[in-house]
């Protein structure tokens, strides 16, 4: 990225030139502030600021110094520069300020004189990190070319107590040496640059003015930025209302639904169950069964949704009063069932396999598969690591049942999905205890890691009531968009909401972890800006379907990435870890698994548009796989070439209108058969 430094410069005339600029270092030191301007600038503006102050320049006044960066560190400021000369003292308080506050802190070092010898610039470096640098800023003026080459030499180097430089290193040279210097250090994975706003109001010898350095380092390249974006229902919420509304007593409306193929599905199952429905614009309205027994369905279709056949197989069992068959189609057909037949064994439902129907591996249950015996009340143990879709599904059946229930669920996945379940009932008049067990300091912060097991308490003899509920809008559809403005411009999306119990809200986590600018505005939209993106770890075995997308993100952050949760992508609607590893792999990316973990090891944006080596175009396959189609869109942003996606029509499975609001036409879809599958 581009930080174009801004000194000598009026309030307003900053903030009118913030719009227009990615990241920018304002000079508190050259630039007359008032304290409540130099807050304001800091709290409110929605690039990323370096906040800079040079003691020198006050006199040698570090307590001014200090003070102006407090200010700034305090209101927001997304970096602060401290020089490697400042006091001890001043040193480790404001080292402390920045951890506490989220800033991370640039140490740096300047030499106007020359350029020290190898021996000098390595011990200068040391000392940066010695004395707490996140990212070490190395200066010096450079009379020579052989100059410029010893301070390329740091980016090589391995340091004690730093895992890798990729990100954390920036080093060039002032004076028309040095000039080459303040783009070459993006090549060798510096996170930023700087530049000046015009070549007369330079900060040091050699900078670049911004509009030149601009078309050197992005040439053609586009960047991607919508505004006033509106994502679909979440399909997680919609199934499980419609299902709920169905089995209510009287006639419920659900408002904000939008259509896709699961939701779709479970319309026509509930349908076919005996509830009325009627969709006007966004607003379903359901007159319900009142969940009356013996329904004496003999088959019913659950089209490609893995969640609506874990739904139903529970419910029906309950109420239907007859054996039945669940059929589907497409990707659900290879899905394996095994751990939904093994848990409901215990409650004295039998799943088969359909008579003539082999199983794909000849082993293992699938749809189309058969359901025999009716759902017995009574205390279970289930292992929740093959998922949270059949729990759920249990925690809709069992308040139909006349007597109570309790259900263990050790090693538990996807447990927001299972809140999820939970709040729906609530709306719909059921009521569930549950209580976590495990790290109760994790539980509290609300990691999900923390959590061994958890207890539902279920009261039997309920009866669902009809009511209003309003779908929020889907954290997974959000997933590709916000990645897409983190790595290459920025995205605006309304409607969201930030305190959802959605799983793939940790998108936003995610992108934190990373290093985006993340931010909420009054109205409750939710923006994404680029920023300096470096190597993340996160746990993704609660948000499993996030993981296409995030690895993508990876691919363009500087350093290694390790992802957690590849354990859970096997029931996918494809093999998900090996489709993902293949896609990387394709496209140029080094990615492996290690356990459980996917690891990347991933290059900015701006380092791959320098230094020739974009993700690779060409033909790629879906796997009809909605979410790998969806990650393939976002990585043809930054792809060489047009990546041709075979199957595009998988994401209605979610999203029918992806392609047309994802916009753009370096992703096309319908592409011939693939020469390279991913």
């Amino acid at each position: 990225m581009i930080c174009t430094s801004i000194q000598h410069k009026t309030y307003e005339e900053i903030s009118a030139l913030l719009p227009e600029l990615e990241m920018a270092e304002i000079r508190l030191d050259r630039c007359k502030l008032s304290d409540e301007q130099t807050s304001e600038l800091f709290g409110q503006t929605d690039i990323p600021l370096i906040a800079t102050c040079r003691a020198q320049e006050l006199g040698g006044d570090w307590a001014e110094a200090e003070r102006r960066l407090t200010l700034a560190v305090e209101s927001g400021a997304r970096f602060a520069d401290l020089e490697i000369e400042a006091p001890s003292e001043i040193s480790r308080r404001f080292r402390k300020l920045c951890r506490d506050c989220g800033t991370e802190l640039i140490r740096s070092y300047h030499d106007f004189s020359g350029t020290p010898d190898e021996k000098g610039l390595q011990m200068a470096l040391a000392r940066c990190f010695r004395y707490g640098a996140d990212i070490a800023k190395i200066v010096t003026f450079c009379n020579s070319r052989e100059d410029v080459d010893r301070l390329y030499g740091l980016y090589s180097l391995i340091l004690e107590g730093v895992d890798s430089l990729q990100g954390k290193l920036l080093a060039f040279g002032m004076g028309e040496a040095g000039r080459e210097s303040r783009i070459g250090c993006l090549r060798r994975g510096a996170p930023f640059t700087y530049a000046a706003l015009s070549s007369d109001e330079a900060a040091a010898p050699g900078q670049w003015p911004v509009g030149e350095m601009k078309k050197a380092v992005y040439g053609d390249a586009r960047f991607f930025s919508r505004t006033a974006l509106r994502m679909p229902a979440s399909k997680s919420f919609a199934q499980r209302a419609i299902l709920a509304a169905a089995l209510a007593e009287g006639t419920s409306t659900l408002y904000d639904y939008s259509p896709c193929d699961d939701s779709e599905s479970a319309i026509r199952l509930i349908r076919a169950m005996g509830a009325e429905v009627v969709r006007e614009g966004g607003t379903l309205t359901i007159k319900g069964t009142g969940a009356r027994n013996g329904l004496g369905l003999e088959s019913v279709f659950v089209g490609e949704s893995g969640l609506l056949a874990r739904l139903c197989v529970p419910v029906l069992s309950a109420i239907n009063g007859k054996p039945f068959r669940v059929d589907g189609e497409g990707t659900i057909l290879r899905r394996p069932m095994n751990e939904a037949a093994a848990i409901m064994a215990a409650f004295g439902v039998l799943l088969t396999n359909a008579e003539g129907e082999e199983s794909p591996d000849k082993r293992s249950t699938h749809v189309p598969l058969n359901v025999r015996g009716s759902l017995i009340p009574g205390s279970a143990d289930v292992n929740g690591k093959g998922g949270s879709q059949l729990i759920s599904g249990l925690l809709m059946a069992l308040p139909l049942c006349r007597q109570d229930s309790s259900l263990h669920v050790s090693d538990p996945r996807s447990i927001p999905y299972m809140y999820i379940t939970l709040d729906v009932l609530r709306h719909f008049g059921i009521s569930t205890r549950s209580e976590m067990e495990g790290d109760a300091s994790l539980l509290e912060a609300e990691d999900w890691s923390g959590c061994s097991g958890i207890d539902f308490k279920i009261k039997g003899g309920q009866r669902y009531k009809s009511a209003e509920f309003s779908i929020e809008s889907d954290w997974s559809a959000a997933a590709g968009f916000l990645v897409a403005g983190a790595v290459f411009g920025s995205v605006e999306l309304d409607g969201m909401d930030m305190k959802s119990i959605q799983a793939d809200l940790a998108i936003v986590d995610v992108l934190v972890e990373a290093g985006a600018l993340v931010s909420q505005l009054e109205d409750g939209t939710v923006c994404v800006r680029r920023a300096p993106l470096e190597g993340f770890c996160f746990d993704l075995n609660h948000a499993p379907d996030l993981f296409p997308v995030v690895s993508v993100l990876a691919a363009f952050c500087a350093g290694e990435s390790r992802i957690a949760g590849l354990g859970r992508l096997a029931g996918k609607e494809s093999d998900r870890a090996g489709a993902i590893l293949e896609m990387l792999d394709s496209m140029g990316v080094e990615a492996a698994a290690d356990g459980d973990e996917l690891v990347v090891q991933g290059e900015s944006w701006t380092s791959r548009l320098l230094c020739g080596r974009l993700l690779k175009g060409g033909s790629y396959s879906s796997r009809h796989d909605h979410r790998m189609a969806m990650a393939l869109s976002v990585a043809s942003l930054g792809a060489d070439s047009p990546v041709l996606i075979d199957d595009c029509d998988c994401v209605a499975k979610s999203f029918p209108e992806f392609f047309s609001v994802f916009g753009g036409d370096h992703c096309i879809s319908q592409a011939p058969t693939p020469t390279v599958s991913a």
